[in-house]
């Protein structure tokens, strides 16, 4: 059965399974601005966003691997690696980044990961790019383009820096993908979602360890019970959500249905941390997200 002819009859599950996990990712970034109010930084932040994920990833890593046989020497290696490009590197970048500039921000320059696994696509596999796929790239960059220059006119350098480090987040999370598309085929991808934010999880513990002295996990009680929050509802929850969206209707429908993330990130933003809704922001936010919806359906037509 098609996509097409699925969403007229049974496609509402999996359409609110996508909703509510796009609405998930995006709370990520409201709950680090929040955090970073009682004076935490990024490594001892991230560290409790993971210790608190890390079980529940253990958890889906063991049942997915039920009946499977067991990961050769090349899979642990590949998973390690996947590991750190995809979920420790990329959260970490982005944890720090989200000092530095809005979640607003943050959440449009992310939307454009499909645009970087393209263009990583045609520098390593010389994959071909169609002409209205670099009129959305267009598009969509000229509004994040938009929202950037009114910060950086607003907070300076710090948004620069900011933009950057989201923007290698970015990038990391698009070597993931790039990648890991032999080792989904080879032992699925509930499985390398569990076993690779289990490599993420103990990589960001080894990071505090290693970088902050013990006392510094002595947080405020309201950064605990916010990366508890963050950890289940805006990590472990979205991930499973949007999988399940797409065993059921498909990666197209859940990917549109995906284009609702920015709009709660600038909502939230608004309404928890008083961040400004302006005319170029809600223009940026239409240009980003009509770039990425055009590049999308070149891409799959």
């Amino acid at each position: 059965m098609t996509e097409a002819s699925t969403a007229p009859n049974h496609a509402w599950p999996g359409l609110a399974l996508a909703l509510v996990g796009a609405v998930g990712f995006s709370g990520k970034a409201i709950i680090v601005k929040l955090a970073y109010r009682y004076g935490v930084d990024a490594v001892t932040l991230i560290m409790y966003r993971m210790l608190f994920a890390l079980p529940l990833f253990v958890a889906m890593a063991w049942w997915s691997s039920r009946g499977k046989p067991p990961l050769t020497r090349q899979d642990w290696l590949g998973v390690a690696g996947l590991g750190f490009t995809g979920y420790y590197l990329a959260s970490f970048l982005d944890f720090a980044g989200l000092a530095y500039i809005t979640a607003s921000l943050e959440r449009l320059i992310l939307y454009l990961n499909p645009t970087f696994v393209m263009v990583l696509g045609w520098l390593l596999y010389r994959r071909g790019v169609q002409p209205l796929q670099v009129a959305g790239m267009a598009i969509s960059y000229g509004g994040v383009m938009l929202v950037f220059g009114l910060e950086l006119s607003a907070q300076g350098a710090d948004a620069a820096l900011g933009a950057l480090l989201v923007l290698a987040s970015a990038l990391s999370y698009a070597l993931y993908l790039v990648y890991s598309g032999e080792m989904v085929r080879r032992i699925g991808a509930l499985r390398l979602v569990g076993l690779a934010s289990t490599v993420a999880c103990v990589l960001c513990i080894a990071q505090f360890l290693l970088l902050r002295p013990v006392s510094a996990a002595v947080v405020a009680p309201e950064v605990i019970w916010l990366s508890l929050l963050n950890a289940s509802v805006c990590t472990v929850m979205p991930v499973l959500m949007v999988m399940m969206a797409v065993e059921r209707i498909g990666a197209g429908l859940a990917a549109q249905a995906g284009m609702v993330g920015p709009m709660a990130t600038i909502a939230l933003g608004a309404l928890l941390l008083g961040e400004p809704f302006t005319v170029g922001v809600a223009a940026g936010t239409a240009l980003v997200i009509a770039g990425i919806y055009v590049f999308a359906r070149a891409g799959r037509s």
